[in-house]
């Protein structure tokens, strides 16, 4: 097995697992900005400590700068722009299409780094992106029909062009400059916006534990050093189209959480894609 093929599926395993963090600091009606802080500033500080316990330095910080602020900036307003979207939007709308900022990164990937792909590797990214279609689509059965106007759509495609162009950046990232590096400057831009926004983002029922809600924070961020250096160290060898393929099916590991914790019953469609999903990856691996 390839090495950067091992590290894809390690970060698919990691930051699915975070993902499901997010959903538990939801039932608990935790204050996200609180969660995402402490998370936020637990990865900014490790990787920093890491960085300079290994004693690594960075012969050009231009790079690391450049795609710092781009990665940091583009991640928070994709993420602004998704709940944004999600109060003019039905979510059975918006989440497919944010969702085909998997496509995006593939086609970019296909253009600008000219990726070999064989043709079970291509049949694995279109069937990855078709789980990835299904499973966001089967979650939000049930909704009732609202207008989506042209503002709500606006920020869709927002959020779905600057998911992309994170991820994009990430690849840079791991080629041009040293991952702990990039994670210790991002995250702690990250951290400072996120802490901005900390008033803004309390939940109706009040802010909820918010000592509970750090320590969850820090346990999410654990989870993520390990998951997001995976995928840098995926990144640096392998190519772009096939690792955000895998990647981007991590929800799978949230859904699959979902059941086992906290016993939500899975549906024919659900079931069907995690199905499909270890076929997609099997395929990407061919």
């Amino acid at each position: 097995m390839e090495s950067w093929y091992a590290f894809a599926i390690v970060a698919l395993l990691l930051l699915g697992t975070q993902r499901f963090l997010y959903k538990v600091s939801a039932e608990k009606g935790f204050n996200t900005a609180v969660t995402t802080t402490s998370f936020m500033a637990t990865v900014a500080i490790l990787s920093t400590v890491l960085f300079l316990i290994q004693g690594r330095t960075v012969s050009d910080p231009h790079p690391l700068i450049l795609t710092s602020l781009i990665n940091s900036g583009t991640f928070l307003v994709a993420t602004i722009s998704h709940i944004e979207a999600l109060k003019k939007v039905p979510s059975s709308i918006a989440y497919p299409i944010i969702r085909l900022n998997v496509g995006v990164v593939v086609l970019f990937s296909l253009m600008f780094f000219k990726d070999r792909l064989s043709p079970y590797q291509i049949a694995g990214i279109v069937l990855a992106i078709g789980v990835i279609l299904i499973l966001t689509k089967d979650a939000q059965k049930g909704e009732g029909p609202a207008k989506a106007g042209k503002k709500g759509l606006a920020y869709v495609f927002i959020s779905l062009f600057c998911g992309a162009a994170a991820a994009i950046s990430s690849k840079f990232a791991a080629l041009y400059t040293d991952k702990l590096a990039f994670m210790a400057l991002s995250y702690t831009i990250s951290m400072i916006c996120s802490f901005a926004l900390r008033k803004r983002m309390v939940p109706e029922g009040g802010p909820g534990d918010t000592r509970k809600a750090v320590f969850l924070g820090m346990f999410m961020g654990l989870i993520n050093l390990c998951g997001f250096y995976s995928f840098l160290e995926a990144l640096s060898s392998g190519p772009l189209s096939i690792i955000a393929s895998i990647t981007g099916m991590h929800f799978v590991i949230s859904i699959l959480l979902s059941f086992i914790i906290y016993k939500e019953a899975p549906t024919p469609t659900r079931l069907a894609g995690m199905i499909l999903t270890i076929f997609s990856v099997i395929l990407l691996r061919l």
